[in-house]
């Protein structure tokens, strides 16, 4: 290769080196900092990250968002339903957090509202606001977020290249409040887009990036007539160069249809897609620009650059470097800010990663000519290191996973026979009432936590600490009235993170933040090696708090689906079998637990979904490997111990049959935000279990009064028998308050109450 190539990312972490974003958010919610505060902390993150992008011919712009970027296209579009009142020019900073959160900043005077849903985008672990429209909804331009972020770029000596999400993701990700199909409201929607598109033409934007990965997920007629429609009507008038990027995977069948596009460039997954690349060797036309994202904005591993470098080579001499562009395969959005703070980390494992700041370097390097020969040998001694590295491999572990077999995932007896054992051993009420596991980490345990990290506190004075706020959290719950008690998780700094701090094969970053959806960030442990189970990860503290009740303690545990969804996984060895080791490690767990004397364990599985390929040919394996992976978890226990699991935030609707393969006694799920329609979801997949649909919505800081809890479970018992149904909130209350939390669970348990009553007159009205 003689001459450099195109570079460019696709966007970056937006949250800051130090969750800079994170901070300024919260402070402003609380009334502490103003809204002309929070906007420079915006302004010098944007900047910062721009200066870290600059060794790249292009900049990503309109990557940035104060909370979401469907959320910040739905208001650059006028889609603000009328709850959160009348958009005047532009979408008010109060009406765009009331959209997110269900109210503004704290010192707003406007009363609570319910915000837009949230749930997963796509199969990644962040949370996207999802559009409410009406079937007659009217588009028109209400923010210039996007032209304003272009035209600071270029006041900065930077070349932009803005990315949108396009306008068929963006309708088919949206719902309409009758049901109707969102895609027909495309031509309604393209003006305005078209509109947009010329303004940033105008400030100063060459190219644009137009995202839509719904092709990768659906790959359907309506959606490719969608994204061809669009296209050819940009086309139409004067405006910037449109690059189409179709990230998180392969495009197979619909690439032929693809190239018929009127698009100036195509960005691919080269990662996830990379079976495409000899099709497009061969067909792709000579007159556009083909994007690579050969690097991964999934994964944190280290590319293997000398194996890429072939790839471009391939491509180079077919066409030479002007029509080649690299880049990452998706945003960075995905993955941490940077290496530069991890001085804990094993310097082995260290240098087998690579973050966001280290993939610009990475995009960098593949876009030129040949690598020196000490970067060579530095690329091949690492990968070889790797290979060799201690507990990379434990072959005792390997024969134990080849060893299980469909006994290994079963329960004893069916479930309606187990389902009457555990009612009369557990004594609950109709409706029974409890919480998903954690409650609020006030800035008590957060300061107790520092003081023990900076060594200030000892380890004894640490889990006094811990369980003086257990027992606080115990007799909490006890004088609300609620049914099966949970311990609090204090000691647990996140649900993923905590068990990837006490298994081997595992390690844990100091500050790999990644945004999960507002100023929500988690830190995905690291699978590296075979994963083990040391010692015991959660008996002592559910025996502790149990011994301060006579009411039941739910055991709790993060299932082995979950933790490999939310953690980033070792790419040397396939999912499955990192889903079997964690199972094994975990199925020990729940049988200490058992015998401590635990009665109702929960093993939590929210990212079952999370991890449902968007390739429909692959869906049914993973599926299959998943759930076997749960029941291995979780099929050693006796008939009499319950077996719980919850699952939160996704389209439930597609892991139904899954969901009913499970196998557990007791499921909660996410519902209030989507006014019970989980429920009907999970029933058509024949799920038999009991079931507690969220009746509040803990990712926004309202209180829901008594009245609409009730009314929620209104709904539920039309779908679901009284005696099958639990009461609980939507997910854990880590993040919310102490003072809403008591209201909430206050009205939840009266609610439960009131129901309990009509119910148990009906069955008893029934019987006579």
């Amino acid at each position: 290769m003689k001459q450099s190539l195109t570079t460019h990312i696709s966007g970056y972490p937006r949250i800051g080196a130090k969750r800079e974003l994170k901070k300024a958010l919260e402070q402003f919610w609380a009334g502490r900092i103003t809204a002309a505060e929070l906007d420079r902390e915006g302004k010098g993150l944007r900047q910062r990250h721009w200066i870290e992008q600059q060794r790249l011919n292009f900049v990503a712009t309109n990557d940035f968002s104060f909370y979401d970027g469907m959320l910040d296209l739905a208001c650059m579009l006028g889609a603000v339903p009328s709850r959160f009142g009348v958009v005047g020019e532009e979408v008010s900073l109060d009406q765009y957090f009331r959209m997110a959160r269900g109210r503004g900043a704290a010192n707003g005077n406007r009363p609570d509202v319910a915000p837009l849903e949230l749930t997963k985008w796509f199969d990644t672990n962040y949370h996207y606001l999802v559009p409410e429209l009406d079937a007659d909804q009217l588009f028109r331009r209400t923010n210039r977020k996007a032209v304003a972020e272009v035209k600071e770029a270029i006041a900065c000596g930077h070349r932009p290249k803005p990315v949108l999400i396009g306008p068929v993701t963006f309708l088919a990700l949206s719902k309409t409040r009758d049901g109707s199909d969102p895609l027909l409201l495309l031509p309604k929607l393209l003006p305005v887009y078209r509109e947009l598109l010329g303004e940033l033409f105008e400030a100063g934007a060459e190219w644009v990036e137009i995202s839509e990965p719904v092709v990768v997920q659906r790959k359907d007629g309506e959606v490719l007539t969608g994204v061809a429609e669009s296209l050819a009507y940009f086309k139409e008038v004067k405006g910037p160069k449109l690059l189409l990027a179709v990230p998180f995977g392969k495009l197979g069948g619909a690439l032929n249809e693809l190239l018929g596009m009127e698009f100036d460039g195509l960005h691919v997954d080269a990662v996830r897609g990379s079976s495409d690349l000899p099709w497009l060797f061969t067909h792709f036309p000579n007159d556009k620009v083909l994007s690579l994202g050969l690097i991964d904005g999934r994964g944190i591993w280290r590319a293997d650059l000398l194996d890429h470098r072939v790839t471009i080579s391939t491509f180079l001499e077919k066409w030479g470097p002007a029509r080649l562009w690299v880049g990452t395969s998706c945003s960075l959005l995905h993955v941490p800010h940077s290496l530069q703070e991890e001085d804990e980390l094993d310097t082995d494992l260290k240098s087998w990663l690579s973050f966001a700041k280290e993939k610009l370097e990475e995009v960098d390097l593949l876009s030129k000519s040949e690598l020196s020969p000490n970067h060579e040998a530095a690329l091949m001694a690492a990968r070889d290191n790797r290979l060799q590295h201690l507990g990379v491999r434990i072959p005792e572990l390997r024969r134990e996973v080849a060893a299980l077999d469909a006994q290994s995932a079963l329960r004893a007896s069916d479930i309606e026979e187990r389902l009457k054992l555990q009612r009369a051993a557990l004594g609950l009420p109709l409706l029974p009432t409890t919480t998903i596991g954690s409650f609020p980490q006030t800035d008590e345990i957060r300061k107790l936590r520092a003081r023990r990290r900076k060594g200030v506190t000892d380890e004894a004075g640490y889990e006094q600490g811990l369980e003086a706020a257990m027992r606080d959290v115990i007799r909490c719950q006890e004088e609300l009235g609620i049914d099966v008690l949970v311990h609090g998780e204090f000691e647990r700094t996140d649900m993923v993170e905590y068990f990837g701090e006490k298994l081997d094969g595992v390690a844990i970053t100091r500050n790999g933040w990644v945004q999960s959806y507002g100023s929500r960030c988690v830190k995905p442990p690291i699978i590296w090696g075979d994963v083990t189970r040391p010692k015991t990860m959660t008996v002592d503290w559910t025996v502790k708090a149990q011994t301060l009740t006579s009411r039941h303690v739910k055991g709790m545990l993060t299932g082995p689906v979950t933790i490999l969804q939310w953690s980033f996984v070792r790419d040397d060895l396939s999912r499955r079998e990192v889903a079997l080791q964690l199972a094994l490690a975990l199925r020990k767990e729940v049988g200490e637990l058992e015998q401590a004397g635990t009665k109702v364990i929960q093993v939590d599985e929210p990212g079952l979904r999370e991890g449902f390929p968007l390739e429909l040919g692959d869906r049914e394996a993973y599926l299959e490997w998943a759930v076997y992976a749960f029941r291995v978890a979780t099929s050693g226990v006796a008939d009499v111990t319950q077996i719980h699991t919850h699952m939160c935030y996704a389209e439930f609707e597609d892991v139904a049959e899954a969901i009913a393969a499970l196998d557990v006694d007791v499921i909660s799920l996410e519902a209030s935000r989507s006014k019970m329609e989980a429920l009907d979801s999970v029933r058509t997949g024949g799920l038999r279990s009991e079931v507690g649909p969220g009746v509040w919505d803990i990712h926004s800081p309202r209180v829901p009064s008594q009245e609409e809890i009730e009314n929620l479970l209104e709904r539920a018992l039309q779908v679901v028998p009284a005696e099958r149904l639990w009461v609980n909130p939507d997910c854990g209350l880590k993040t919310r308050g102490w003072q809403e939390t008591r209201e909430s669970l206050k009205n939840l348990v009266s609610a439960a109450a009131a129901l309990r009553e009509r119910a148990g007159r009906q069955v008893a009205e029934l019987v006579c």
